[in-house]
Parts: C-alpha cells; sequence; structure tokens
C-alpha cells in the first residue's frame, strides 16, 4: 500500500518543465502570497474564463470541468451574473437595515427544508457556517466535544481545522475533537449504521471520562473528504440518536452535497430520512459568488440567541440575496436535481463498466453527480497512482482530483447541467488513458 503525500496532486515546485514565463509567475505568487498556498496538477494551470462546465487555460484550450461543485450550476451563468450585476449597481449593504432581498431569499431557501429547520443565519464561507454552528452548539449543549470521521474537512478557521483531520495531525484534532472512523464497508463489516453508532457512542463515553462534555457530531453527508461514502441509504439516523442521547447535536455539512447534488433531494441529510440540529451551506450556494449560511432549529439557537448577538458584514447582504435567489431559480427551472440523478447514473454506470476491463479502477461509490472511485494496483489503494492518473487527465483535457486519507479515491463532482455528451467525453478520455498504461 502506497501513501501519498499531505496534499494530493499538489504542484512540487521545480517537478515540471514548465515555460519560463509560467516559472515566473509561479515564483512571483510565493513572494507575494507566501509558501502555504498550493496549486493543483504536476503542472499548474493558468485559466482564464469558464463558461458551463469548460475552463479556458490564456491559450483558449478548454477543459471539462468534472470536479468544480462551486460553480454548480455551471461557470458564469448569464442569469446568476446579470442578477449579480444588477444588485450591485443598486444596493449592496448588510443586515442592519430592513432589505426585502434578503427576507425573500431567507424565506425561499427554508421552505426548501423540513418544518423544525426555520432560521437561517448567513454568512460568506462554510468554514464561518461550521464555526457558527459549533459557537450554537456549545451554548445550547454546555459542551464542547465534537465528534468527526478520521479524514473529515470542515474548515479553515481555529475550530474548523481542528475538526478537519485530512489536514493533517499538526493542526487537527484539536483538543477537544475525538475522531472515529469513516463509514465503510471496510470499517463496519458487520453493519455501516449500528457501527458508526456505536462509534459515536464509545467517543461520547471517550469524552465523558477525560471530562469533557459532547457537544455535537458533524458530519459532511456524503463524507466526501472520507472518499465519497454516500451509503447505505438511511445509516446516519442511528448515529443522530446516539449523539443525542449523550447531550449533543448534529451538524449535517451540506457544503458539497448540497443543492440538488446527490440527485434525488436538494440536501444529502435527506437521503437518510432525518432531521438534523443544524445544516451548513456553502460553496454552491452563490455559484462563485462568497455565500454561506447555516439553517437551524429554533430551540437549539435560543440559548445562543439569548446571550450573544450576531452579525456578519458581508454574509446576507443584498448581492449575495440576489445572487442566491437566481441560483435556486437555475436549479429549478433547468431541472438540474433531476439532471443529477440521471447523468450521475449514467456517469456511474460507465465507471463501472470500464472497470470490468482495467483493474486499475475499483469500487465507483455515487450520489448524484457526486461519485467517488478507488484507484488501485493489485488489488491494493494506491494514491501515487492516483495522482498519476489526475495528470494524466489534466494533459487530456479533463480536470479531476483526487481524495481520501490515502488519496487514491477520484473524487468526481462536475457542475450539475454536465450532460450525457460531457459523460461520454470523460469516460472514453479516461479509457485511453488506461489503455496507454
Amino acid at each position: 500500500m502506497t501513501h501519498p503525500p499531505l496534499m494530493p496532486n499538489a504542484y512540487t515546485p521545480g517537478a515540471a518543465n514548465l515555460p519560463p514565463e509560467d516559472e515566473a509567475r509561479i515564483a512571483r505568487r510565493a513572494r507575494l502570497l507566501g509558501p502555504a498556498y498550493r496549486l493543483f496538477y504536476g503542472e499548474p494551470l493558468h485559466l482564464v474564463r469558464g463558461e458551463g462546465v469548460w475552463l479556458y487555460d490564456r491559450e483558449g484550450r478548454a477543459y471539462l470541468d468534472t470536479y468544480n461543485n462551486v460553480a454548480s450550476v455551471g461557470h458564469c451563468h448569464p442569469r446568476v451574473v446579470a442578477a449579480m450585476a444588477q444588485q450591485a449597481g443598486v444596493l449592496a449593504t448588510h443586515t442592519r437595515y430592513l432589505h426585502d432581498g434578503i427576507l425573500d431569499y431567507a424565506e425561499r431557501l427554508l421552505a426548501l427544508f423540513p418544518n423544525q429547520l426555520s432560521h437561517v443565519m448567513f454568512t460568506c464561507t462554510g468554514s464561518e457556517a461550521n464555526d457558527l454552528g459549533y459557537r450554537i452548539a456549545r451554548a445550547a449543549t454546555g459542551g464542547t466535544g465534537v465528534i468527526v470521521t478520521d479524514n473529515a474537512y470542515h474548515g479553515v478557521t481555529l475550530a474548523t481545522a481542528e475538526m478537519s483531520m485530512s489536514v493533517g495531525p499538526a493542526v487537527a484534532p484539536g483538543p477537544a475533537v475525538f475522531a472515529i472512523p469513516a463509514p465503510s464497508h471496510e470499517n463496519y463489516p458487520d453493519g455501516i449504521a449500528q457501527g458508526f453508532a456505536a462509534n459515536v457512542e464509545a467517543a461520547c463515553l471517550q469524552m465523558q471520562a477525560e471530562g469533557i462534555k459532547p457537544a455535537m457530531l458533524i458530519v459532511d453527508t456524503v463524507f466526501s473528504s472520507d472518499g465519497v461514502r454516500p451509503d447505505p441509504i438511511g445509516f446516519l439516523a442511528p448515529a443522530m440518536a446516539a449523539i443525542r442521547a449523550a447531550g449533543g447535536l448534529l451538524l449535517a455539512d451540506e457544503v458539497q452535497p448540497g443543492f440538488g447534488r446527490t440527485g434525488s433531494h436538494m440536501w444529502g441529510f435527506q437521503r437518510h430520512g432525518l432531521v438534523p440540529d443544524m445544516v451548513s451551506l456553502g460553496k454552491p450556494m452563490g455559484n462563485g459568488y462568497p455565500m454561506a449560511g447555516l439553517v437551524v432549529r429554533p430551540d437549539v439557537l435560543a440559548n445562543f440567541s439569548d446571550k450573544s448577538r450576531y452579525f456578519n458584514t458581508f454574509g446576507g447582504n443584498a448581492v449575495a440575496a440576489a445572487v442566491g435567489m437566481a441560483v435556486l431559480d437555475v436549479i429549478r427551472d433547468e431541472g438540474l436535481m433531476e439532471n443529477a440523478a440521471s447523468v450521475g447514473a449514467a456517469f456511474a454506470d460507465g465507471m463501472r463498466d470500464i472497470a470490468t476491463r482495467h483493474d486499475t479502477l475499483g469500487e465507483t461509490r455515487a450520489a448524484g453527480l457526486f461519485m467517488g472511485t478507488d484507484i488501485l494496483k493489485d488489488g491494493e489503494p494506491d494514491g501515487h497512482r492516483a495522482t498519476r492518473l489526475v495528470n494524466d487527465l489534466r494533459r487530456m483535457g479533463i480536470l479531476i482530483s483526487n481524495t481520501g486519507p490515502l488519496g487514491h479515491i477520484l473524487k468526481i463532482r462536475p457542475p450539475l447541467t454536465f450532460s450525457p455528451v460531457h459523460v461520454e467525453q470523460f469516460l472514453s478520455r479516461l479509457e485511453t488513458i488506461l489503455r496507454a498504461t
């Protein structure tokens, strides 16, 4: 079994023969932005334009975007751009003034949730939304303990980075963060639902033995950083019961699976037939405009509201509300959730068909247009082979990345406007590469 670098698919300075102008640009970037930033791909891309499912480099070459769930309704969607520009030309201000736009959007958004989840608080990023959720959970429960999965990613603030096991041991876990194995058949051969819930219970008992009171279980509802683990449907319900029995709450992180991506439902948690205590939103909410939020039960929010005020200078501003409304309009009017279901099913079937001819591909797990495919060598996970495949696809004009604790899983989450033609382009180029290796 081979182990990937800490960040799979990262550019290593000096490892590629780049044009002098790109070398100069990378050096300038390092000088101005510092060394903590990373670039994708062995040969970094210089992108200048996007449209629909396509991104274009400075030479005009088109790349099929099979990775970007931020621009979920397509890059530079004209209706979203028009809404943004129109509102920015009229008023762009915060939530301390009365404005119908944010109220109209809040009503429209909350109508997509179960009735119990009837308050929404706006932020700019999913990291902020998860951080706010943790603050609310602490106020509601009196606890500080957090349960996460063992390769989770939940954000970049101090609190959320300490919950993000995938960023590495120099950061996570924090002192009140307890990691449990991800919901896979390998980790829970006797049953994912029961095994995962039992580990939630065990983590709560460990917290209590250390004098820490549980505050919340936070899960990305398709467990994307753990390698995309959406099934079996319903397995999260016993885990929710376990954290609530210990006095904690469930925060469903929908930053990646939300807004129709799973095809069957608007939100990933709905696949499990449950109503969480809080739901965090981000990335696709504004289709690239920095917009995020936290949807919460009123009784959960009450204690926090009694003792704290909440304000976010840019969260929920008038432009964000207009953009968010346009995104919801496009998802509805273009049937994008239904498209995610049908195109996603065909995409997953195509990956499984290729796997019958090429043993490099292992299991494909999918929910709508969100897929994870294991990359293997001699039947074992191989992160280095996955990284090579990602870079081979990039050279063939396909953008994708890899994930999972060993970096051996292809992470596939294209814009929701992906069509059967785009699926065929991806599959044919992937098989061309596999035949040559």
